[in-house]
């Protein structure tokens, strides 16, 4: 995330915003589930696993939650139940007007409420690990503990080395300039590439999965939460929340841009020295869809974190 060079920066921003941007094989099966237009909460689809304690799981950009098909198993089995999202205009839900993540935000706080849940465990991936952030800083009594995966509260911090959104502003322009820009033939072409996304899973069926569920997000709606999410800076409110807080980052992915395990880790304590009960992990051998790449590594750390912090029985699969 310390980028040497200011082009090198940018590129690797590009790569990166596209990315985080990932989402759906399962196009056909999230449009079955997908919420209608009389629904509650049209910022997302749910899918629930299992019964138990709750955990409201967010996938990143253009990411389906069948990005934790995996981690619910194992999760279901110790007996929670674990909530899905996959968020409105992502792998194949149909999009919503407005602010993205500012809704799901609301919307999320409000299914807490209106379904009886009992500080639930709230998780989040890339994009998904802001709008958990996001909602325990504005609704600090509704949720548990909060567990956020390989995300920042303040992206434009690291991808730009700036301090402030003010400083980072032209590069935002830019950076929404240059993705709303494009053609649907140009976007579909990027995106069947792989180029922007190869570095984020190692497995050659994630690899294609990213793709599909790319392919399968409605572009305004990836462009326009992009942007929403490197506009966004959370560090100020971060010690409001009241429940702990483990953060697993990565960096095996940022290698090709000479970016270092210590100036990752160093990002990470930075960012989120604010949060008042933290435990951190890095990860040695994964890239940004841990859950993937290290599914015993993930799983054994969150196991852990909600033995500690959720009464939940450590796993022995």
């Amino acid at each position: 995330m310390n980028f040497p060079h200011s082009s090198l920066r940018f590129n690797a921003l590009v790569r990166t915003a596209a990315f985080v941007c990932a989402g759906t094989l399962f196009a056909a099966a999230a449009l079955a589930d997908a919420p209608t237009a009389g629904s509650s909460y049209p910022a997302f689809q749910v899918k629930i696993v299992g019964e138990g304690r709750p955990i409201v799981m967010i996938p990143g950009l253009a990411s389906s939650g069948a990005t934790w098909d995996a981690t619910s198993a194992e999760l279901a089995g110790n007996h929670f139940r674990c909530i899905q999202l996959t968020l409105a205009g992502f792998a194949g839900v149909p999009p919503i007007q407005g602010s993205l993540l500012t809704q799901a935000r609301d919307q999320i706080a409000q299914y807490i409420r209106e379904n009886h849940l009992d500080r639930p465990v709230i998780m989040g991936h890339s994009l998904g690990g802001s709008v958990a952030l996001d909602l325990a800083t504005h609704y600090p009594g509704l949720v548990g503990p909060v567990i956020i995966v390989d995300s920042l509260p303040f992206f434009a911090g690291a991808w730009f080395q700036v301090d402030s959104l003010a400083a980072a502003q032209p590069a935002i322009d830019k950076m929404r300039t240059g993705m709303a820009s494009m053609t649907a033939d140009q976007w579909q072409a990027m995106t069947r590439s792989g180029a922007s996304t190869n570095s984020m899973a190692t497995a050659d069926k994630d690899k294609k999965t990213l793709i599909e569920w790319g392919l399968a997000s409605d572009q305004k709606t990836v462009t326009n939460a992009m942007i929403e999410l490197v506009g966004t800076d959370l560090r100020p409110d971060l010690g409001k929340i009241e429940s702990p807080v483990l953060v697993l980052g990565t960096w095996i992915g940022l290698q090709a841009y000479g970016v270092t395990e210590e100036a990752v880790t160093q990002t990470f304590h930075d960012q989120y020295k604010n949060v008042k009960d933290l435990t951190f992990a890095m990860s040695k051998q994964s890239r940004h869809f841990v859950m993937w790449d290290d599914p015993a590594w993930f799983n054994t750390q969150i196991s852990s974190f909600l033995a500690s912090h959720a009464g939940a029985p450590v796993s022995t699969r």
